[in-house]
């Protein structure tokens, strides 16, 4: 894993894959590397990334999307966050909604 995990998270919020197929494949990878582990052919994927202590790709790409907005959001990234986002004036609902997604 230690060797697999950093080339699939590689730039993942630049590439970011939109297709589903894409997904699939790029967890597929993810999911034969953890059978590698010694220990780990037969458990479920889940257990095995629980039990690895990572997360999906998929989650760790959502992740880091939520970072990448934070920062965007709150001026730590030097971008014109308009361009990107509209702002809402209601805010109900929004904790309960963040919560949910993560």
């Amino acid at each position: 894993m230690t060797y697999v995990r950093p080339h699939l998270e590689y730039r993942i919020q630049a590439w970011s894959p939109k297709l589903q197929k894409d997904k699939i494949i790029l967890e597929k990878v993810q999911r034969r590397a953890t059978r590698m582990v010694k220990g780990f052919k037969k458990p479920p994927y889940e257990t095995r990334l629980k039990k690895l202590g990572i997360y999906s790709l998929e989650r760790r790409s959502l992740r880091g999307d939520l970072i990448e907005t934070f920062k965007i959001l709150t001026g730590r990234e030097h971008v014109n966050y308009s361009k990107f986002f509209e702002l809402a004036d209601v805010t109900s609902g929004l904790k309960r909604t963040f919560l949910e997604i993560i």
